[in-house]
């Protein structure tokens, strides 16, 4: 996935003023993800459905100004899959978005994408260090099509103010 995707890009555009300094950031953790889910599922007709959980999975992090992010996220998606006509993806993108976090394997309705997505975030999380069966220097390329520009300071930074100002919810957004 060497050049930006349409989808991605007029989200990003979108959202562009509430991202601000964090764009370049959050833009290249979009397509780190969305990169990986294609790594991990080839089936062409998901490809829309991994672009939008990635450009709308954190974005509740910069619209509702918390990191307790993924209702907003989901319901910034939502807002924008029935504007643009696809609101039969609700669901499934909805929950591609809340269980982004899971630790463990996910077994329920929309498996493939729901669980290729908590996949690929987590890889790039840990940037490579879960790789699921992906091959190293795949994820290597990824990354330097995409370098992390700041993003997990950023995370880093978000996680360390949230636990101080909510010590008995420390990490609102892991399942």
């Amino acid at each position: 996935m060497d050049h930006p995707n349409t989808l991605i890009e007029a989200v990003l555009e979108r959202y562009r003023s509430h991202l601000g300094e964090d764009y370049d950031k959050y833009r290249n953790h979009v397509y780190r993800v969305y990169s990986l889910c294609l790594l991990f599922d080839g089936d062409a007709a998901n490809r829309d459905k991994y672009a939008l959980a990635a450009a709308f999975h954190d974005l509740g992090i910069w619209t509702d100004r918390t990191f307790d992010y993924l209702d907003p996220s989901i319901g910034q998606a939502g807002a924008y899959l029935r504007e643009t006509g696809r609101a039969d993806w609700i669901d499934e993108i909805s929950q591609m978005i809340f269980w982004h976090h899971k630790l463990s394997p996910y077994n329920a309705g929309n498996k493939t994408t729901v669980d290729n997505f908590r996949k690929a975030d987590w890889v790039d999380l840990t940037l490579g260090s879960l790789a699921f069966g992906l091959r190293r220097n795949a994820i290597r390329a990824i990354r330097q099509r995409w370098p992390n520009a700041g993003f997990h300071v950023f995370l880093l930074k978000k996680s360390v103010q949230n636990f101080f100002m909510h010590p008995l919810n420390p990490l609102p957004v892991f399942k």
